[in-house]
């Protein structure tokens, strides 16, 4: 590592201006304190500045920590799911990993180039640093995509973005909604039905010649999907092969589902690894689930056949879909989620309420976790708002009783 920070102390001069290669100014910065903690520091002018270790780059890497749990679980279910539709009836662990892998690696490959690449080109002709904001969002585009979503599609919606989600607010930090889920939301309208067909959930073709066979015309909808089509309330929901599908497989994880959402079991740990180091905001993920669970169990006694979601109870609707997903690492986006102390328990309880009613309500899209973190991400200003101008009206009422 020495020798790799004074291979790039040698050749920063040529970055600097008047250098040869000062137009890349920003490519080099960023490589720079990617790999490395920056020299400078911020001089103070007339006050004085409060430092602690924990910086953006510092932050994202956490996050990235706390996603791997369910990044490998991911690599491990959308193997066995193959291997299943193949029809297997043994389950090299190994095998599984290696499938999974292949399957999810052009998929980040293509969000980091695709995103970084735009990133890189804004920061240089904006003359600015590059940001470590995308090193989260690269990751999280495949986990919350179907793992046949086809790579030029995520090229696109990757595309989309960054640039209209992020870059035109002013880039990492100024973004009002979560880039990860614009970019699943972009897929979703765009090409529906690559995004929410029978088969999209499962990869049924070799990587690199690598896995089982599995037949043409194979399909498999995911517990939401076969739930969103059930009719007389009978929710008897069967995996690959038509085994019998239980709470304890969608806790574990081992079902149909987008790449890295399906295991509520390595969502909690990676909850928990946020939560541990204060990453996360636990009044977003403790008011969420309780407005998921409050919703759920109304929906529940009041269920009724024409909305076949109505007959999961409130525990089972934090179990399917991606709604732990999205509340563990997309409602706690501390740029796009509400600041206040007070306004993100009413922002996470309201996520919590709207998507377990959009799921149960609207047979057509039988997820709703997504539509309901973006919907709040446009309310959080005005939570904070309405928070902020409560405590100072409270204040005033205060200091005039003190007075009068």
């Amino acid at each position: 590592m020495k020798f790799l920070k004074r291979s790039l102390d040698r050749i920063k001069p040529q970055f600097e201006e008047g250098g040869k290669l000062h137009s890349l100014k920003s490519v080099y910065d960023g490589f720079d304190t990617f790999l490395f903690t920056p020299n400078e520091t911020a001089k103070p002018s007339g006050g004085v500045q409060v430092h602690d270790s924990i910086d953006s780059k510092r932050t994202m890497i956490i996050v990235v920590l706390a996603l791997m749990p369910c990044f490998f679980f991911g690599m491990y279910n959308t193997g066995y799911q193959h291997w299943l539709a193949a029809g297997e009836t043994s389950f090299p662990f190994w095998s599984l990993m290696l499938y999974g892998f292949l399957a999810i690696l052009p998929k980040v490959i293509v969000a980091y180039v695709v995103g970084l690449g735009i990133e890189f080109i804004v920061a240089q002709i904006k003359k600015e640093e590059i940001q470590e904001g995308f090193l989260v969002t690269g990751i999280l585009v495949p986990m919350i995509c179907p793992v046949e979503t086809p790579n030029w599609m995520l090229a696109v919606a990757v595309a989309f973005a960054v640039i209209f989600a992020k870059e035109v607010f002013g880039g990492t930090g100024y973004n009002v909604f979560n880039v990860a889920l614009i970019t699943r939301a972009f897929l979703f309208f765009a090409y529906p039905a690559k995004m929410s067909g029978d088969h999209v959930f499962v990869a049924t073709g070799k990587m690199l010649g690598f896995g089982p066979t599995v037949s043409d015309g194979f399909s498999c909808a995911t517990p939401l999907g076969q739930i969103a089509t059930s009719t007389g309330g009978n929710l008897d929901l069967t995996g690959i092969g038509g085994y019998a599908l239980s709470w304890w497989d969608a806790f574990l994880g081992l079902i149909p589902g987008s790449f890295g959402e399906t295991s509520v079991l390595c969502i909690c740990v990676g909850a928990l690894i946020l939560l541990l180091t204060g990453i996360g905001s636990w009044r977003i993920m403790l008011s969420a689930v309780a407005g998921g669970l409050l919703m759920g169990w109304i929906a529940y006694w009041c269920q009724t056949p024409t909305y076949p979601a109505s007959y999961l109870n409130g525990w089972e609707q934090l179990l399917y879909g991606g709604f732990a997903f999205a509340v563990v690492f997309m409602a706690t986006d501390p740029v796009t989620a509400a600041r206040t102390e007070t306004g993100k328990y009413i922002y996470g309880f309201l996520i919590g309420v709207i998507a377990v009613l959009i799921r149960t309500y609207n047979n057509g899209y039988p997820e709703g976790a997504m539509l309901a973190v973006l919907l709040m991400n446009a309310f959080a200003a005005l939570i904070d708002y309405c928070v902020v101008q409560s405590n100072i009206r409270r204040r005033l009422k205060r200091a005039t009783a003190k007075t009068a």
